[in-house]
């Protein structure tokens, strides 16, 4: 019988499909947290601030893969810590992105996150120029990023058109978490915010990447700045 929730024996009768006792969130996530470190072993080679983080990304992706392909310095976990701390805004390229992270983990700091697409008549001025509507973003939005921290878990186009910016001399975030995912630069796009060496970086290499991931960078760093 159904009585809010399914009994091991009503799921199923293959005695190796085995439900796991855990039910609260608080449960759920520290047995997931467990599993990670079991399976992981040596995978995840992080250590201090960053481990944390890196754990947050493969329990937001459910990849233990994800270890292999991140960057993550102790320099850029410092520096986003920092710019939380002061209460800069996130500039997020999708609303994905922002409803992934919960105003309660940044309503201590005084942050804000902002979604690029939300710029009144960006879809218009994108149509006229060609362009995706994340990098014509950017482009209004330039004047405030500098301080800021810059999130994409979606669009290269966001990337390579901060690039555009900082190469032409405009102020650099205080941060970029750069995972975008998919197959046209996305790979491309991170691998040259990589090589400038400036500003700070928490990236996801090669293909993988999505809104989940770097919202879960954020909330890891939101965590360690409120810890500290």
């Amino acid at each position: 019988m159904y009585n809010g929730f399914f009994q091991q024996e009503e799921v199923t009768r293959d005695p190796g499909l085995v439900l796991d006792p855990a039910g609260s969130p608080e449960e759920i996530e520290a047995r997931s947290f467990a599993i990670i470190d079991a399976e992981a072993g040596g995978r995840n080679r992080f250590s201090g601030r960053a481990r944390v983080i890196a754990r947050r990304i493969v329990h937001a992706g459910g990849d233990l893969d994800l270890f292999d392909l991140m960057y993550l310095p102790e320099a850029a976990v410092d520096a986003g810590i920092r710019a939380l701390k002061s209460g800069v805004p996130i500039y997020a390229d999708t609303r994905m992105l922002c409803s992934g992270i919960p105003l309660r983990r940044l309503g201590p700091f005084g942050t804000r996150v902002v979604c690029i697409q939300d710029v009144p008549g960006l879809a218009e001025e994108a149509a006229a120029l060609g362009v995706t509507r994340a990098r014509a973003a950017v482009g209004r939005l330039k004047g405030e990023l500098g301080g800021s921290i810059f999130a994409v878990g979606n669009s290269p186009t966001a990337l390579l058109a901060l690039l555009g910016h900082l190469e032409a001399g405009g102020a650099p975030p205080a941060l970029v978490v750069a995972m975008p995912v998919g197959f046209v630069n996305a790979e491309q796009s991170k691998e040259l915010v990589l090589r400038r060496g400036e500003p700070p970086v928490l990236a996801l290499r090669g293909r993988r990447g999505g809104s989940p991931l770097a919202a879960a960078a954020i909330n890891a760093l939101a965590e360690l700045a409120a810890e500290a």
